[in-house]
């Protein structure tokens, strides 16, 4: 509000073509906030937003923050069923959809229904359409506006979403700071920042950096979906000086023509942040070279119980590391609880950090802790004598092969170093022998064909750099890849696919 009266025609983001000014985001925000608490909404109630990433998304989300709502927002791509399933376990009492996702939000309401259907942009059938209710509505802010919170599920990768509890403070609208301190402290976030987000905002990370730009009076780039090239040209269109991406889209850039790559003046770029996924050591070391000591990793979950944090000259130093902890003490512990030497792989603990419970669920909430009070969110990895982080992969990734564990992120980080390799994921496939064997799924860079020579020479290319026993024992080469929008790959459905074609 403040920056929608000091600098209102100042630019609070785009997405594409269009520009929304501080005061339009605000006034919609406010009128949006008015509507909500006409239909009878009250603090802690709960509104489910199923938007791609759309003009008008910021102002609903805004509207819940100032108005103590919690807000949820839902995955566009995922099924009628889970989408059902948030919608139960948020216990929304509102929806609000574009006329992308109406067709898929309506599927899921015949299982959950919720009474308050709302859509922006253009009308939908069976929903009210906030941008022709608005001009009724007061300009006004409510006397008593405080902070909500936002009740985010997990993408699902490895079973239903997820959410963390939340039990807001509705402290006065203004005071919930979130991470702004962190990220300002870090990486320089103010109001001259201008932070391209080219993710899914039903992302934690990615809607979480937004709003705090928001804070800071920056401006906020959005990308409807992340294409590389796309991605550089709005660095150079618009001063880019912060974002934040995730490992498959610096692979995406880097397997851009370095011609085209270069072209772009990536000079306005403050930092270049990455997470989510564990990032290939050679593409780390390949972007520090292209942009300069400005590209950092933490590594965190939703659950925030743990943070680490590692810098480009620490990164070059220990290849594959995601750093020192920055929120809680991470212990390695192997299955019976017992803490392992250091270099040893394990379950991945964390004392002190952020507490937190599951909602609805107090098997998975008791299941994520300890005797000790520890907790954990399943990730697998180990520390070195100085207490750098490495990540192995996730519990429910491991592959069990003849009594050995094998970590398929070591092999993919091997093989994605190939020149002739776009893309790789390695997951277990049943063995009679073995119980299960690494089998390597990859994507060719164009000018690449598939060929059984082709497919030994990635065999070797592994094994040249890695222990035999940790490489894939075989290896087929696929179109592309079941992944979130973020990147994260779905390892789950890859499995189904395989299976499926192994039947059939």
């Amino acid at each position: 509000d403040h920056h929608a009266s000091a600098s209102p025609e100042r630019v609070a983001y785009r997405v594409g073509d269009v520009a929304v000014t501080y005061r339009q985001m605000v006034d919609g925000s406010i009128r949006i906030a008015n509507l909500l608490r006409s239909r009878g909404l009250r603090r802690g109630d709960t509104v489910a937003i199923v938007l791609p990433n759309v003009p008008g998304l910021f102002e609903v989300v805004w509207a819940c923050q100032r108005s103590g709502l919690l807000y949820t927002l839902i995955s566009t791509r995922l099924n009628a069923s889970d989408t059902a399933y948030i919608l139960q376990d948020s216990d929304a009492s509102v929806v609000v959809v574009s006329a992308a996702t109406a067709d898929a939000t309506r599927e899921a309401l015949e299982i959950t229904p919720v009474g308050l259907r709302f859509a922006i942009g253009s009308p939908v059938a069976g929903f009210e359409t906030i941008d022709e209710l608005l001009p009724s509505q007061p300009a006004e802010p409510s006397a008593d506006e405080c902070e909500g919170s936002d009740l985010l599920y997990s993408s699902g990768t490895t079973g239903r979403p997820k959410a963390i509890s939340v039990e807001p403070d509705f402290a006065p609208l203004g005071t919930n700071q979130g991470s702004g301190p962190f990220l300002q402290q870090t990486w320089g976030f103010d109001a001259d920042t201008v932070y391209l987000s080219p993710a899914p905002l039903y992302h934690a990370a990615p809607l979480r950096f937004c709003l705090v730009v928001h804070r800071f009076g920056g401006t906020v780039i959005v990308m409807d979906r992340f294409d590389a090239e796309r991605a550089l040209d709005a660095v150079q269109r618009h001063r880019v000086t912060h974002t934040q991406m995730v490992p498959t889209m610096l692979v995406r850039i880097l397997r851009l023509p370095e011609d085209v790559r270069l072209s772009y003046d990536m000079s306005s770029l403050r930092a270049v942040v990455h997470a989510a996924a564990p990032c290939p050591p050679p593409v780390k070391r390949a972007m520090i070279e292209w942009l300069g000591p400005i590209v950092d990793e933490y590594y965190s979950s939703t659950e925030n119980a743990l943070m680490t944090l590692i810098r480009s000259d620490e990164a070059l130093s220990r290849p594959g590391s995601v750093g020192r902890a920055i929120i809680g003490t991470p212990h390695i512990l192997d299955d019976d609880g017992h803490e392992v030497p250091t270099g040893v792989s394990g379950n991945i603990w964390s004392e002190g950090g952020l507490d937190f419970v599951y909602r609805n669920d107090p098997e998975k909430t008791a299941a994520a802790r300890n005797e000790r009070g520890w907790t954990t969110v399943g990730d697998l990895g180990h520390l070195d004598d100085e207490g750098y982080l490495f990540l192995s992969d996730r519990r429910a990734d491991l592959i069990l092969s003849g009594g050995v564990n094998i970590y398929p992120q070591e092999s993919e980080n091997v093989l994605i170093g190939h020149q002739a390799v776009s893309d790789v994921a390695v997951i277990g496939v049943p063995d009679d022998e073995l119980g299960e064997k690494a089998q390597a799924f990859v994507q060719l860079r164009p000018g690449h064909v598939a060929s059984d020579e082709l497919a030994q020479e990635l065999l070797d290319f592994c094994a040249a750099g890695l222990s035999r026993f940790k490489c894939p024992r075989a290896l087929v080469f696929v179109e592309d890849f079941p992944r979130t929008p973020t990147g994260k790959l779905m390892r789950r459905e890859l499995r189904v696919q395989f299976t499926t074609k192994e039947l059939t």
